[in-house]
């Protein structure tokens, strides 16, 4: 075994299976990656997200040292409503206000993949525009007491409760999952793990 997901996301488990689907002997191990999220002054949404997905993969490398050959995916995901980066929700104040900003609006979602082999590091950015509908305090109050939102960039999942807002999207549905796939499989591709 020689593949690895930097990440314990379900979600992300789920839609890596699906990426390497037409190789029958596809498989992975998933590793927790450490890394520091934090953004840095005057660097861009894209660069932001692109940085931690290799670092995530940088990372998981190195938890690797018992894997031959490791090939390590690292992926991240961002909500970005005008320059604003909206990350997860630190507390429910902070649900109500990110979700209320996102009411009526359409924000981008952005989800960098990264694969490394500790020589070669190949990289792609996905961006798809997610609109919502318009949301009221009720609504909002409804969701957050479900907790979905709690653990997620922008604080909805549109593979949830979350979804029920999306009014229309343009790009990769995959993306905002979490994972692109298209992009993944192309990866997959360039470092020569499936067909």
């Amino acid at each position: 075994m020689s593949w690895v997901l930097a990440s314990t996301s379900p979600r992300r488990k789920e839609l890596l299976a699906q990426a390497g689907f037409s190789d029958t002997g596809f498989s992975f191990v998933q590793v927790a990656p450490d890394i520091d999220e934090s953004h840095i002054a005057g660097e861009s949404a894209a660069d932001f997200v692109l940085r931690l997905a290799k670092e995530k993969a940088a990372a998981g490398l190195a938890l690797c040292t018992e894997i031959d050959d490791a090939k390590v995916l690292g992926s991240d995901t961002i909500v970005v409503l005008g320059e604003q980066i909206l990350g997860k929700p630190v507390d429910r104040q902070d649900a109500q206000a990110i979700l209320a900003s996102l009411s009526g609006q359409t924000h981008q979602v952005m989800t960098a993949v990264a694969v490394t082999n500790g020589t070669t590091t190949l990289t792609r950015l996905c961006q798809t525009a997610v609109t919502f509908c318009e949301l009221s305090a009720e609504t909002i109050d409804a969701y957050i007491d479900t907790q979905e939102p709690m653990d997620k960039a922008g604080a909805y999942g549109i593979q949830g409760l979350g979804g029920c807002f999306v009014q229309a999207i343009t790009g990769s549905y995959s993306a905002v999952v979490g994972l692109p796939l298209v992009e993944t499989r192309e990866l997959l591709t360039e470092m020569n793990l499936i067909k």
